[in-house]
């Protein structure tokens, strides 16, 4: 007895067409360019997540370095001092206190310039 693969194939073609929601023209509307626009958008969204993180530290480091800047020390020099000083904070919550708590931000550089 032949197999009839009617019911499977509507499933799979709804299931892809329902991730092009959003999409426009033909990729919502046809199976086969629907398909195509959901491999490439899933495909951009894999490499985007990590295109993030890179975006993310050149934020943080140009907001600490705007900020050591203005209290006269550079980034690589606030940065090696850090290193020197044992002072361990990552350069996300280094940002987020040259942005939100900058008194905070300035004893750290401050220990820093001290020799």
């Amino acid at each position: 007895m032949r197999v009839k693969r009617g019911v499977a194939a509507h499933a799979k073609h709804k299931k892809i067409l329902n991730k092009t929601k959003g999409m426009q023209h033909y990729r919502r509307r046809s199976y086969r360019l629907g398909k195509q626009g959901v491999i490439k958008a899933l495909s951009y969204s894999y490499r985007d997540r990590r295109n993030r993180k890179r975006d993310l530290r050149s934020l943080w480091i140009t907001r600490i370095n705007n900020a050591s800047r203005e209290l006269g020390v550079p980034y690589s020099q606030l940065i090696a001092g850090m290193k020197a000083k044992n002072i361990n904070l990552d350069r996300k919550v280094l940002a987020d206190l040259a942005v939100n708590n900058p008194e905070a931000f300035k004893k750290i550089v401050n220990t820093v310039k001290e020799k």
